[in-house]
């Protein structure tokens, strides 16, 4: 916690992270903070000014900006509150990066371009094509080592004009900087400029967990990664996951990827079978309508099971030049997929007439039109609309 002053308060928007309506509210300025406004790849605070919540803290030159939903009264005496979780979480986030970047410049070269600290799990972007899986693990293991060693990290500052600062790594400064520059020293392992928060010592990061590489930008890995909390709480729902898949699979965790693997091949296997009985019973139901004496214009199906190309064989069995066709498949109380198949003209006439009762969208060419269904219940008014063109259509169509 922290006591300072209110500066100014004014209206304004925030646009929610995940997109949205923009949420109305208030910007305002304190003497001082300890809310760290996002920046320097690390997201921002969150914490409470008085009792009402702090939603955004943004940075606007020397100033940070805290984004609230409440007025508050400029030159009031405030308690600032900080959600603590969030800030350590980030902490052992940030200084684990500064860590990778170190070690993994020393060990191999690789040099990072950037970095993100994401929700659940974090990454560098580095200065290389590929990674091996050696290298990983080797990184992984010196990286923790120096945890093992609790090295001291600290803070300095230094004047912008200082010779120092060209000894330190930086991706330079922005264009708005004011004041002094500030730098954060791992002890004998890196010095690095940085506005960011950070652990004092290398053992509160606990453990890191390289969860491996993918392919970055051009010519750039990214290198994922888990730090202190994050890899207890990673443990802790692959456990959870464990015990279930144990419960269902009636098995022990090492038998676990077999017995997927054994799953996976049955459900092909079965999924195999079952497209061949649907193209048995495709043929069937055809033969079956064109066994009967009378001919007649329209045909209407539904079967809850099918798909596409239950319908398209259903079509070609029975011949679209004088009989007009209705297929659907699926749950007739959700959606499903429809076909409307006959004449060309009767077609082009009625396919976007039946996706528009049906509430889908579909596409035709010549004598097929089909889509999705999102109103099947809706079938019955599209047979009705059929039966009625039919019983008054001519001849010759």
């Amino acid at each position: 916690q922290f006591a300072t002053r209110v500066v100014s308060c004014r209206a304004a928007e925030l646009r929610p992270e995940g997109g949205g309506e923009p949420v109305r509210g208030f910007q305002v300025v304190l003497e001082d903070t300890i809310l760290f406004p996002e920046g320097g790849g690390q997201p921002d605070d969150r914490g409470l000014i008085g009792d009402v919540p702090v939603l955004r803290v943004t940075r606007r030159g020397p100033e940070a900006v805290h984004f609230v939903p409440a007025a508050l009264e400029p030159g009031a005496e405030v308690l600032l509150s900080l959600d603590w979780e969030r800030r350590f979480d980030h902490m052992q986030q940030h200084s684990g990066q500064h860590l990778i970047t170190a070690i993994a410049e020393q060990m191999f070269g690789f040099k990072t371009t950037s970095w993100e600290l994401g929700r659940q799990r974090s990454l560098v972007e580095l200065d290389t094509p590929s990674m091996t899986a050696e290298q990983v693990k080797a990184l992984e293991r010196s990286v923790n080592e120096k945890i093992r060693d609790r090295v001291p990290v600290a803070v300095r500052e230094l004047a912008a004009d200082d010779p120092e600062i060209e000894r330190v790594r930086s991706r330079g400064l922005p264009d708005d900087h004011v004041g002094p520059v500030r730098v954060v020293d791992i002890e004998g392992i890196d010095s690095n400029m940085c506005c960011g928060t950070h652990v004092s010592n290398l053992s509160d990061l606990q453990v890191i967990k390289l969860l491996g590489v993918e392919k970055g930008k051009k010519n750039k890995t990214n290198l994922i990664f888990l730090v202190g909390n994050r890899v207890l709480k990673s443990i802790e729902q692959s456990h959870s996951t464990e015990k279930a898949l144990t419960s269902l699979l009636k098995n022990g965790p090492g038998e676990h990827v077999e017995a997927v693997r054994k799953l996976q091949s049955s459900v092909k296997l079965l999924q195999k079978n079952n497209l061949n009985l649907l193209r048995d019973i495709a043929v069937l139901i055809a033969r079956d309508f064109k066994s009967k004496p009378a001919p007649r214009q329209l045909f209407v199906l539904h079967r809850k099971e099918g798909d596409s190309e239950f319908m398209n064989i259903i079509a070609n069995e029975i011949g679209t030049e004088e009989t007009l066709l209705f297929l659907t498949v699926g749950d007739e109380k959700e959606a499903g997929l429809f076909l409307l198949a006959g004449p060309v003209e009767a077609v082009e006439n009625l396919g976007p007439r039946v996706a528009e009762l049906l509430g889908g969208k579909g596409a035709g060419k010549r004598d097929r039109f089909q889509g999705k269904a999102a109103k099947m219940s809706r079938r019955g008014e599209v047979q009705a609309l059929l039966q009625e063109f039919v019983s008054h259509r001519s001849p010759e169509v």
